[in-house]
């Protein structure tokens, strides 16, 4: 997955996905520096979303 949508303002994207996902806390987002996958794959098991439209998301923040 490209996870170009992860980079730039972190925190700023990091609230908007807490808006749009009431369920992401915090703790999911603590894996992000040198483990873009493992983040990926958390959020895809914790919004039952595909990598895919994570992706679809990313690219709207």
């Amino acid at each position: 997955m490209n996870t170009t949508g992860l980079k730039g303002n972190w925190i700023e994207q990091k609230a908007k996905l807490k808006q749009k996902f009431a369920i992401l806390t915090d703790d999911d987002f603590l894996l992000v520096e040198g483990k873009n996958e493992e983040l990926i794959g958390r959020l895809v098991i914790k919004l039952g979303k595909t990598k895919e439209e994570l992706q679809k998301v990313f690219s709207k923040l």
